[in-house]
């Protein structure tokens, strides 16, 4: 989910609504502790408006929606009359955007060149124009080998050095996936950089579906879906820049047994420089679980569940977690709650 200025929370849901073909919902919070929902679109596939929304949204200055449903990339803006949403381009997927200061929407849109993907730019202007910054598949050693990575997944995330970030969930040396940076360059190009080919060594993760999060020191921090050492639930890494320029992989946690929890999604950092994410299963009842993540002087980070889900609270979170300026911590579930159909979360420290 996302959060507005006034503290009201925004997301979607893949089915539901009139025709069951998805919606985009606004949560606001009450001094009484309760949350009201309301559906602010509801999608039924007809014309070019697309359905079926898998990715969260991003939110800009003037409170203005974007997301992606199966077909199309929409806005969703506020009006007298209800909100009203646009499609700005008739690609989509379960791709998350991110936007610039200028307004303009970066994400995994397209196949771009070679047929395995690109990240874009949708620069906002009179209309919205679809610019590929980089298309995967690019660097080849022999014929379908994709060196830089194919198919980005979970959308890319800004650095603070200005270059963005993300994951492909196959290729690379190995073929297992890459976590790649884009720097941009004077001619108006983006520059790929590949910072780690998974597996490198026994008991690396493969196969890195979600996206990464960076510290203020640049850092990388994700979670591959496959690979580690005993359970397959992958694992939660770190890379760390080099002084000759090489990415050092740290795997801070690797999942030793299904009650620590199974498959994580895309983390958050709290105040104090901890990592909390959830996992989509595992716990006491393989319902999935929220932990933290605590940095130790060792390699490996201290891991806690925080929190098993039972199925009456939700079952299966499969979104990334956000965290409020108070350390309370937002999420949702795919599965579970009183109808079976997922929750929204809060989970207070």
């Amino acid at each position: 989910m996302v959060f507005d200025a006034e503290g009201n929370a925004y997301g979607t849901t893949i089915n539901g609504g009139t025709s069951n073909f998805g919606t985009v919902f606004e949560l606001t919070p009450h001094s009484n502790g309760y949350w009201t929902e309301t559906v602010l679109h509801d999608f039924n596939c007809k014309g070019n408006e697309g359905c079926m929304p898998t990715a969260g949204l991003a939110i800009d200055a003037a409170g203005d929606l974007y997301g992606t449903a199966k077909t199309t990339t929409f806005e969703l803006s506020p009006g007298s009359g209800g909100w009203n949403l646009t499609v700005l381009q008739n690609e989509g997927g379960p791709f998350n955007l991110i936007l610039d200061q200028a307004g303009d929407l970066y994400g995994p849109l397209g196949l771009g060149q070679y047929g395995q993907g690109a990240i874009s730019e949708l620069v906002k202007d009179d209309a919205w124009t679809e610019k590929w910054l980089y298309s995967f598949c690019s660097k080849n050693s022999r014929k379908h080998d994709c060196l830089d990575g194919s198919y980005p997944y979970a959308g890319v995330t800004w650095g603070p050095d200005g270059n963005l970030y993300g994951t492909t969930v196959q290729y690379g040396v190995h073929g297992y996936g890459v976590v790649f940076r884009l720097a941009p360059q004077q001619d108006g190009t983006w520059e790929e950089t590949v910072l780690h080919s998974f597996p490198a060594f026994e008991g690396d993760g493969q196969k890195p579906y979600e996206g990464v999060v960076l510290d203020k020191a640049g850092n990388v921090y994700g979670a591959t879906y496959q690979g580690g050492s005993s359970t397959s639930c992958g694992v939660i890494f770190k890379l760390a820049p080099q002084a000759d320029g090489q990415w050092k992989e740290s795997i801070l946690y690797d999942f030793p047994k299904l009650s620590q929890g199974c498959i994580a999604n895309t983390m958050a950092f709290d105040a104090h420089g901890n990592l909390w994410g959830t996992a989509q299963s595992g716990g006491a009842s393989d319902n999935g679980v929220v932990f933290e993540l605590t940095p130790q002087p060792s390699a490996k980070w201290k891991y806690q569940v925080m929190h098993q889900f039972n199925g009456k609270d939700g079952s299966l979170p499969g979104s990334a977690v956000i965290l409020d300026k108070h350390g309370n911590l937002y999420g949702t579930t795919i599965l579970g709650g009183a109808h079976g159909g997922g929750v929204a979360f809060q989970l207070t420290p």
